[in-house]
């Protein structure tokens, strides 16, 4: 008996290169800004292979790089990033994929994201703080709502008990590290 193959693929939210990584004023410059945010967006698309990738975003310059690095492009204005991941989302099951691995661009580490996640299953892998949700594995039949900003791990675990979905949750140290801050820059080795 043959199992039957689970369609996935990797959405990666990207917000306008000018405008990423603000809270990094402080020790980076825009056009080291724009640089970074570009290197990690790059990285997060190459650790989605083999799987197809969609970007959500608002911007043209993310859009004609998105194509350029072989990704797909959902453009999504002014919808916010949840709303947006959740077009997303809506866009990939439109199209027949069965799970959606939503992981955000800014994963200096990134790798093996298309491994993640189990058919009729929410998983979430939290941010190093545990606080945020830097990869969540949703079903796109499912209408999981994502509610992205501080405390974002904790809702997204109540959304997957609303739904009635088991919620696998993985702590990977590599997928666990971000950049917001300007002391994430020291734990993925960006020099300021």
């Amino acid at each position: 008996m043959t199992q039957a193959v689970t369609t996935r693929a990797v959405l990666v939210p990207v917000k306008s290169f000018r405008a990423a990584k603000h809270r990094l004023a402080a020790v980076l410059d825009n056009d080291a800004r724009e640089a970074l945010a570009k290197q990690l967006a790059a990285g997060v698309i190459a650790a989605a292979g083999p799987l197809a990738v969609l970007v959500v975003c608002d911007d043209d310059q993310v859009a004609t790089w998105s194509l350029e690095h072989g990704a797909r492009v959902a453009w999504t204005p002014g919808l916010g990033l949840s709303a947006a991941v959740m077009a997303g989302v809506a866009q990939l099951g439109a199209e027949g994929v069965e799970l959606a691995i939503v992981a955000h661009a800014d994963l200096p580490f990134a790798t093996g994201l298309a491994s993640l996640g189990e058919p009729g299953t929410v998983t979430l892998v939290p941010d190093r703080r545990r606080d945020g949700t830097n990869v969540a594995v949703v079903p796109t039949a499912a209408g999981f709502g994502f509610a992205y900003g501080p405390g974002s791990y904790e809702r997204h675990r109540c959304e997957a008990a609303r739904l009635g979905l088991p919620c696998q949750i993985v702590y990977d140290r590599r997928l666990a590290i971000d950049i917001d801050l300007p002391e994430d820059l020291a734990l993925a080795n960006v020099a300021t």
